[in-house]
């Protein structure tokens, strides 16, 4: 029984210290963490300034939720320090549409559900790496049954929404696989 613990013991050393070595490996190369950023180690400021709503529609809340959602991701997931302004990777922009769309006309002529889209153009700034800044437009939607009022489930799908936009920002900037 002694010859099986044994056995364990080595495939567990084994394991440890492959691990080790492939983390050893990725040191040189930048800081990476278990959210998948991979960013420089000279890389220590990020500043994201407020997102403007200048979509044609304009949800009073969207512009505050949308900024703060962005900041928090970038706080809870990086070590990167937030300043107000002037950082090694610099975030602003606006947000450019939201609206409502009708999907899954019924034989009826009548959705079933509606589509709610919110879409943001961004502007990252690396100024350690600028072949790592871009210009682009994100957008994601969510749709509801259209037996809801858009009142009823606004601040649930703009969360949603939200969540997916600060995702795909946050993996465009700082996700390099």
């Amino acid at each position: 029984m002694k010859t099986g613990k044994y056995i364990t013991d080595a495939r567990r050393t084994v394991s440890l210290l492959i691990l080790a070595t492939m983390l050893g490996s990725l040191g040189g190369c930048g800081v990476y963490s278990f959210t998948g950023a991979s960013i420089s180690a000279d890389t220590k400021t990020i500043s994201i300034q407020r997102f403007p709503n200048n979509a044609m529609t304009v949800e009073p809340t969207l512009s505050q939720k949308f900024t703060d959602a962005l900041r928090d991701k970038f706080s809870n997931e990086t070590n990167l320090t937030l300043m107000n302004k002037g950082g090694d990777l610099q975030i602003e922009g606006s947000i450019t549409g939201y609206r409502t769309s009708p999907v899954a006309i019924q034989v009826d002529e009548t959705p079933a559900m509606t589509r709610l889209t919110i879409t943001v153009s961004v502007t990252f700034e690396n100024t350690i790496d600028d072949s790592e800044s871009f210009k682009s437009n994100f957008s994601r939607f969510v749709d509801y049954p259209s037996t809801q009022n858009l009142n009823d489930v606004q601040e649930m799908l703009i969360d949603q929404i939200n969540e997916m936009l600060v995702q795909d920002i946050f993996d465009k900037s700082v996700v390099n696989w």
